[in-house]
């Protein structure tokens, strides 16, 4: 049963590939069939010169004919050696196109995936998936279908040769390849299984990799080193475990094959002697098919390989499929709209969610936030303020209830009028590892370098931005490392101003700054909120003091609301959270 399952698979992967991305090459894929037919066919001629060459050399012929035999041979390895050189050429090409184009595929449809997609996965596992396992199955495709197709045409021409000379020796030694085949067959299955046990391991790998490299600093603050050492060292063993478990799978093939070759051979020697001391044929007739048949035998020694680069290549093109095999769930209504409103003001109406862990992250939730209004959410960490900045832009959807803005419902919008319409800061500040302006420019790349440098005047960033000795022209590193927390909090909050948004979301925005560049960024913040709709997540309660409404959350429930003195005066959450952080 499980070998029938597998059989199917196999089938259903083959044909996949070969309708998505081998079809549209099938015009250059042609062509370099010509190339292999003739690179086929001179193998083919040069098993069946070895005839004339043993019984007409020494026996007194012309200098014309011994120079027309040379002349022959020269030009079957020429017409040999030009035609490999195309079909490798066409093929290493359409390999390479494939590659692409499923890289490009894979890198669209997950940037189409759901955020809680990316929650699941880690980093350096999907990078594994573009790079390591697309690699494979360009491998895969490329060497098998020229491995395959070219030996296959050798193999025609040269039984063609066989069976010219003698049919009964060539059925005779025909045993060997159906038993190599079998064995090849069975060696296919276990190859698959552990290929794609060892893609599974690189995965866990590279990710692993990442976490590493991106937490270095405090790696080496807490002295892991050697605790991370032997984490690597554990996952690279398991692969190097399951790469000689494929070896030793993949190279049983060749003792097999060879145990098989000698019997052929020693039986067309023995049979051949008897033949030629009979009179039926004579030494050159049977080293050309001793010749042929050791060619022949070649490409089917080889039919190994190129089954354990197929089986890597499935398994490979498997996982691949897996990924874009996957529908984000959170996609436009075939009737979605877009957001077009004259007043921005948010709805949160009885808002049930939870994620995957079934745990309520809010509790029938309901928040007005009115247009040009600024709404602060507070309370303790997990209380669902985070959450609630997440289902304004359908990174999730509500399990229950329903948000609305200028009271069109999120779900009837169409998700990229719906996000063109906000501006979000965090408190990870998401910079790429580019220059300040394109990171400042980043969702409005067509913007004016006066409007990027206004925006950084505005957010207080300039003044940094031109002591560095590129200025604006300066790459930031991976996630901004080559800029303080302070410093890459106001490019991210840079870039909020310059999109200019009519509802700004703004978790923890000021929380990586001190003291004074917090209060030169509250005043800038205060002044892009004029006339926006804004939702604020603060920790530090005396940024928000000034917010029109202050909502109070706890265990995913809003349990307080009201104006900063109000909730003062209720002397509930609200008045314990200000009085410990010294506010009271």
């Amino acid at each position: 049963m499980h070998a029938k399952k597998a059989s199917q698979s196999s089938y259903y992967l083959i044909k996949r590939l070969f309708a998505g991305y081998l079809k549209p090459h099938l015009g250059g894929f042609i062509v370099a069939s010509i190339f292999m037919a003739v690179g086929a066919a001179t193998t083919g001629g040069l098993a069946k010169m070895i005839e004339p060459i043993v019984n007409e050399l020494g026996k007194g012929h012309s200098e014309s004919y011994i120079l027309g035999l040379g002349a022959i041979i020269v030009g079957i390895f020429a017409a040999r050696g030009f035609a490999t050189y195309w079909h490798t050429v066409i093929m290493n090409k359409i390999g390479q196109r494939i590659v692409t184009d499923v890289q490009q595929e894979l890198h669209r449809h997950l940037l189409r995936a759901d955020l809680s997609f990316f929650h699941s996965n880690p980093s350096g596992e999907l990078i594994m998936r573009l790079t390591n396992d697309v690699g494979i199955m360009r491998q895969a495709v490329g060497e098998c279908m020229t491995s395959s197709f070219k030996g296959g045409l050798t193999l025609i021409f040269l039984i063609g040769v066989m069976f010219y000379q003698d049919w009964r020796l060539s059925l005779a030694s025909f045993f060997v390849f159906p038993l190599s085949a079998l064995f090849v067959a069975q060696l296919g299955k276990h190859m698959r299984r552990y290929s794609r046990k060892s893609q599974e391991e690189t995965g866990k790998f590279a990710s692993l990799l990442s976490q590493i490299f991106l937490g270095m600093r405090h790696v080496k603050a807490y002295g892991m080193e050697k605790a991370e050492h032997e984490r690597v060292q554990g996952t690279t063993e398991a692969v190097f475990k399951l790469a000689v478990k494929g070896y030793h799978v993949s190279a049983l093939a060749n003792p097999m094959a060879e145990m098989l070759s000698g019997i052929a051979i020693m039986t067309v020697i023995l049979y051949g002697n008897w033949q030629i001391e009979q009179g039926h044929t004579t030494t050159g007739a049977l080293l050309s098919f001793i010749t042929a048949f050791v060619l022949a035998f070649d490409p089917m020694k080889r039919t190994a390989k190129v089954n354990s680069q197929l089986q890597s290549g499935l398994a490979a093109a498997e996982r691949v499929f897996q990924i874009l095999d996957m529908e984000p769930k959170i996609v436009n209504k075939p009737d979605a709209v877009p957001l077009q409103a004259s007043r921005y003001d948010v709805s949160i109406e009885n808002v049930v969610f939870h994620y995957i862990n079934g745990k309520p992250a809010l509790q029938d939730v309901s928040i007005t936030v009115p247009h040009g209004k600024t709404v602060a959410l507070v309370g303790p960490s997990g209380a669902g303020k985070s959450t609630i900045i997440n289902l304004i832009p359908r990174f999730y959807d509500v399990q229950q209830g329903r948000i609305t803005i200028g009271g069109m419902e999120l779900r009837d919008l169409t998700m990229q009028s719906l996000r063109s319409h906000l501006a979000l800061v965090s408190q990870e500040t998401a910079l790429f590892d580019d220059t300040i302006r394109a990171n400042i420019a980043y969702g409005r790349p067509e913007a004016s370098l006066e409007d990027i440098e206004k925006a950084a005047e505005d957010a207080f960033a300039d003044g940094f931005i031109a002591e560095l000795p590129a200025g604006y022209d300066t790459v930031v590193g991976e996630c901004g490392v080559k800029l303080s927390g302070g410093q890459r909090q106001r490019i991210a909050i840079a870039r909020a101003m310059l999109r200019n948004a009519p509802i700004l979301l703004l978790d923890e925005a000021t929380s990586a700054l001190d003291n004074e560049s917090e209060r030169a960024v509250q005043a800038a913040l205060k002044r892009l909120q004029k006339g926006r709709t804004t939702i604020v997540v603060a920790h530090r309660l005396s940024t928000i003091v000034d917010a029109d409404q202050i909502i109070v959350l706890d265990q995913g429930k809003v349990v307080e609301k009201g104006t900063h003195d109000e909730l003062l005066a209720l002397g509930g959450v609200y008045a314990k959270l200000y009085g410990m952080q010294g506010g009271m």
